[in-house]
């Protein structure tokens, strides 16, 4: 029987402890809290779902979790009236660190969209919050309580020999986790597309990686033929691909029906569709996202 103290996910109450901006398109919000004693990222591309305040709430109005039953309180949040219940949005882990003196703080990096049009609703409220977070803001998170857990989609098969990574700017920081993650001398071939040059980023690695920037406003080819001119040097590739849906199935497509890639070795997330907020696009219908996993945690 799963119990509060054994389930994968749980509830964690997290505060800002400050934010830092990393570029044009990236706002970086660090988190603390006490409940962070028992969250357990397993790195890579882990991801959570994050619960804010709707406009003018101190906090997150949630449902008390009942027995550590988190699907009841997940079932009551969605029965809570839409301008009352807390916002949710699936995000990435960037990094978390554990101090000496037994503190914990969690990174998580937002991507700040610029809207395509004056109807576009895919600027939406977890940016808007981002943007504006300060010291001592309060969210709650459903986060993994052990590192092993279905939040991490990156799963690397013992006989690859090269590792392909395309993601957007929402999958910037994904992206950047896994190539800290890799071990070293690995061969990875990655692009990362963003919309501005001065998006560009540092990237630790140990990885025997080249990274190629796709950065929009310098009119950077699309992400398929981007890959598609690339020369794979491996036998047993394995691919991650994580952003915007439709550049995620383009690429997954070409991968799988070009290349012949096994599907198996093909990790695909939508974080996002153009025009689209993420309440949108769980909505979709299926014949729109059937090639789009969630990225959300729960």
């Amino acid at each position: 029987m799963t119990t509060a103290e054994t389930a994968p996910f749980r509830f964690f109450s997290l505060r800002v402890a400050r934010t830092l901006r990393l570029g044009p398109s990236m706002v970086r919000v660090t988190f603390t809290g006490d409940d962070l004693a028992g969250f357990a990222a397993g790195g890579r591309d882990q991801s959570l779902s994050l619960f804010l305040p709707q406009p003018g709430q101190p906090e997150p109005v949630m449902p008390p979790v009942l027995d550590g039953d988190l699907y009841g309180a997940l079932g009551a949040w969605r029965a809570m009236p839409d301008d009352v219940r807390a916002v949710m949005r699936s995000y990435t882990v960037r990094e978390q660190r554990r101090a000496g003196d037994g503190t914990c703080e969690v990174d998580i990096d937002f991507a700040l969209h610029a809207p395509a049009s004056p109807g576009d609703t895919s600027v939406g409220p977890a940016c808007r919050w981002a943007q504006q977070a300060s010291e001592g803001d309060r969210v709650v998170v459903l986060g993994p309580a052990v590192a092993d857990n279905t939040g991490v989609r990156f799963r690397l098969p013992e006989d690859a020999d090269e590792v392909l990574i395309w993601g957007d700017e929402t999958a910037l920081p994904a992206a950047s986790a896994i190539l800290e993650w890799l071990p070293a001398g690995t061969r990875a071939q990655v692009w990362l597309e963003v919309p501005c040059s001065a998006d560009r980023m540092e990237l630790r690695t140990e990885a025997d990686a080249t990274v190629t920037w796709l950065v929009r406003e310098e009119g950077a080819p699309a992400a398929v033929e981007a890959v598609r001119a690339a020369r794979l040097s491996g036998t047993a590739p394995y691919a991650w691909i994580a952003g915007e849906s439709g550049s995620v199935k383009a690429l997954r497509r070409h991968l799988v029906g070009e290349r012949g890639i096994d599907r198996r070795r093909v990790t695909f997330v939508g974080y996002w569709r153009k025009g689209l907020s993420e309440d949108a696009l769980r909505e979709a219908p299926q014949e729109e996202t059937e090639a789009v996993e969630s990225g959300a945690a729960a």
